[in-house]
């Protein structure tokens, strides 16, 4: 599925290799491809701005775990991606 990102007004992050196997591996690419293009930039974007490798995989933790849950986004409430559906 390809994403456009053509609306967004912000740089366009590109997401590395360790990010793509972390959500390959623990079957959430759906989950993050579900999410529309500028949370998917921003997760991105604030993975890469940590310096330190152990920020980057604390980052990504929270990242896979709020796809995995579903309804949270950067630890706000995100209805659109409740895995029930958009309910509460």
């Amino acid at each position: 599925m390809s994403v456009d990102y053509s609306q967004l007004r912000r740089p366009i992050h590109r997401m590395p290799g360790f990010v793509k196997d972390a959500l390959e591996t623990n079957g959430l690419m759906g989950a993050y491809q579900d999410r529309p293009a500028y949370q998917q930039n921003d997760y991105i974007g604030w993975i890469n701005s940590a310096k330190r490798r152990d920020t980057k995989d604390k980052r990504l933790r929270q990242m896979l775990d709020e796809l995995k849950r579903g309804g949270v986004y950067m630890k706000m409430k995100h209805a659109a991606s409740n895995k029930q559906g958009g309910r509460e």
